[in-house]
């Protein structure tokens, strides 16, 4: 099973990609973690990679794809993948398209930005050991103090709602529209998000027939 998992920040993508990856026994395939893999391997790619990011750039799409086509091509990737975080953009899905990169669904989680704006607001860190807690959905036990070793918890600066709402606005921008883009190569399973973490990954098995 090879899939896409789109979705705004703070849908629960990264959570969801766990999920499944154990579920489904394929790798989850996160742009961040492979670019970094890529640059400390030394992998002709990944010095590419690392050129724009010790420069301060961002890494442009083909040295992106070339990252990933290389880390899909290894031995755990053969019986599939998830996809987080990539593609982003319409020319990304192009990209991944021309270098033969195909997928069996696109899995994009429903939710309302006034939704997301509440999640991220609920969110706490622990400034100790980075465990994330939710006001909510998964307070701590003393508030304001982590459960793991006791360490404070805080709102990460990019949880703020002006902050959120700027990353919304870019993600309805340059990355809902692949949701249009995969539909009509009839690939996209449109998923609403569900009231806690199990509800939503029932909903998506349903949708891919598993």
């Amino acid at each position: 099973m090879k899939l896409i998992l789109l979705g705004p920040p703070g849908a629960g993508k990264g959570t969801q990609a766990d999920i499944l990856s154990k579920r489904l026994a394929i790798p989850t395939i996160s742009t961040g973690n492979i670019l970094r893999a890529a640059v400390k391997n030394g992998t002709p790619v990944g010095l590419k990679a690392k050129e724009y990011m010790d420069a301060g750039k961002l890494v442009p799409d083909e040295v992106i794809i070339g990252v990933i086509s290389e880390r899909l091509a290894e031995p755990d990737c053969q019986k599939g993948y998830i996809l987080d975080g990539v593609p982003r953009t319409i020319p990304q899905a192009e990209a991944l398209e021309k270098a033969g990169i195909v997928f069996d669904a696109v899995v994009s989680i429903e939710i309302t930005d006034q939704e997301i704006v509440d999640r991220m607001a609920g969110r706490r860190v622990c400034t100790a050991c980075g465990t994330p807690f939710h006001v909510k959905n998964m307070p701590p036990k003393t508030e304001g103090v982590c459960d793991n070793c006791g360490g404070k918890l805080e709102a990460r600066a990019d949880d703020k709602p002006e902050v959120v709402r700027d990353r919304l606005a870019v993600y309805h921008k340059e990355t809902a529209p692949l949701k249009d883009y995969y539909g009509e190569r009839k690939l996209l399973k449109m998923v609403d998000n569900q009231p806690t973490v199990a509800a939503t990954t029932t909903a998506i098995l349903e949708a891919l027939g598993l």
